[in-house]
């Protein structure tokens, strides 16, 4: 039995050191900036920043653990997605979520939950969401 268990845990241990040998692109890094969005006001800038940059910019904080896999697949992904689908960092291409980014922020949807357990600065109060909402209303939606 006390075998068994060694060898198990020998062999998650190996896969975990395996895993961490697939590479992934730009792991860690940051495309330029390009264009922002004409901000109405610096604190709807700054509450983006907070609560959405490091999924929806080309100015995300990678912490140590984007580099350790498996978490690092998790969170690569989510950027990827993220970027794709609403990017701060590149206003001259059209963007697919902008429309409904202030929604998601009333809503609660965004930043998501599992987010922020940890990254507690981007928990927004009750008044900081309506002020992020209105001002991304403000800010993405063109007449």
């Amino acid at each position: 039995m006390k075998k068994k268990l060694l060898i198990i845990i020998g062999v998650v241990l190996l896969l975990f050191v395996i895993a961490q040998l697939i590479p992934l692109p730009k792991r860690g890094s940051n495309p330029a900036v390009i264009a922002e969005p004409k901000w109405d006001s610096p604190q709807t800038r700054a509450l983006a920043k907070r609560a959405c940059f490091d999924c929806h910019s080309n100015e995300t904080t990678w912490p140590w653990y984007s580099y350790v896999a498996p978490v690092s697949w998790l969170i690569y992904r989510d950027v990827t997605e993220g970027r794709d689908r609403l990017n701060f960092s590149e206003w001259n291409r059209s963007q697919s979520a902008g429309l409904e980014a202030s929604e998601q922020v009333l809503s609660g949807e965004m930043p998501p939950s599992f987010y922020l357990p940890l990254h507690p600065t981007a928990r927004l109060t009750a008044a900081e969401r309506q002020a992020l909402a209105a001002g991304l209303n403000n800010s993405l939606v063109q007449p």
